[in-house]
């Protein structure tokens, strides 16, 4: 236990530094691409004394080591700054209003892969050497290689425009009136009890977890597979069969819970990923989350509020890899830290 804790603070202390080089890059690269907030506030017809106020208001007029002392000033007493356009919101606000859009995407579509994946992998390594594991071998090799954007707009095309089953953008329809609680969509339904809200985010979430899901399933599959053949291999499972337990116990109570350890370090990394990368997803979507917004951002070159939400991206990754890592340690007892 005592070299879990030290690992888990080595974790911990290793994290700051990450974050700093992160933050340093994308501070200085912002300031080197072309472009600048204050023009994409005024326009290019501004005048040169609206752009000198602006841009001594907004701390731009500064040198830009000052800049960046300011601002990790600022992020060592929690201050992420604020947004240089539209109001000037904290961005620690900015980030939440978007981030319960981006949690919903992420849930169902890591939902989606890991079970397609389990299902598809599964299959393959139980129909070992047969046609239908080749066809699952090559159904993850393509899933996992598939463009997101490509698979999105074909969804989009074929059960949007031609079957009109379901919605092909937005997070909700305006004309259901939920009240905003938590944020979540979907909870917030629940908890005003509006069972069409409910059904009304399911809805809009089925292609792009769809999306997001057959892409990743891809992974899963491999992996999946891969790891029951081990275990279908090891000296215990030949004594069960041995002993005549039926081959669903051995698959189901044993060789898969067995094999469940290095799926469930990829199925962490993997939320991880998709609560900061399912970019592709909501652009195509045009789902509010927090990868569309911060695209947004990088558009208008709003310096602070995209440097806010790499920072909160970097601690939520390092977060989320953190528990996995210890829940590894307790589900396989031979790891030592």
């Amino acid at each position: 236990m005592a070299s879990l804790r030290a690992y888990i603070l080595a974790r911990v202390l290793l994290t700051i530094p990450m974050v700093l080089i992160l933050l340093t890059i994308v501070f200085f690269i912002m300031r080197i691409l072309p472009g600048n907030p204050v023009l994409a506030m005024v326009g290019m017809k501004a005048s040169e004394e609206q752009i000198k106020t602006l841009m001594k208001e907004l701390g731009l007029d500064k040198p830009l080591w000052q800049q960046y002392l300011d601002y990790l000033w600022g992020l060592l007493h929690g201050d992420l700054g604020r947004s240089m356009i539209w109001g000037r919101r904290p961005v620690l606000q900015e980030i939440w209003d978007h981030f319960p859009a981006t949690v919903e995407l992420a849930v169902a579509g890591f939902t989606v892969s890991v079970l397609l994946g389990l299902l598809t992998g599964s299959l393959a390594a139980v129909k070992r050497g047969t046609l239908l594991d080749a066809g699952l071998r090559v159904w993850g090799i393509l899933a996992y290689a598939l463009f997101i954007p490509l698979l999105g707009m074909f969804f989009q095309l074929v059960f949007g425009v031609w079957l009109h089953w379901f919605p092909v953008a937005g997070r909700k329809n305006p004309l259901i009136d939920v009240p905003t609680i938590t944020g979540f969509y979907m909870v917030d339904s629940i908890l005003a009890g509006n069972p069409w809200g409910v059904v009304d985010a399911l809805w809009h979430l089925a292609l792009p977890s769809l999306t997001l899901g057959i892409v990743l399933s891809g992974i899963y599959t491999r992996l999946v597979r891969t790891s029951m053949l081990q275990v279908l291999g090891e000296d215990f499972v030949r004594a069960l069969r041995s002993r005549g337990i039926p081959e669903s116990k051995i698959l189901f109570g044993h060789v898969l819970k067995n094999a469940f350890i290095p799926v469930l370090t990829m199925m962490g990394l993997q939320f991880a990923l998709l609560l900061a990368g399912a970019v592709l997803t909501e652009t195509t979507f045009s789902w509010p989350g927090l990868g569309t917004f911060l695209v947004e951002r990088i558009e208008y070159r709003d310096y602070t509020t995209v440097q806010g939400t790499i920072v909160f991206y970097a601690l939520l990754v390092s977060t989320v890899s953190l528990i996995v890592d210890v829940i590894y340690a307790y589900i396989d007892p031979r790891i030592r830290y």
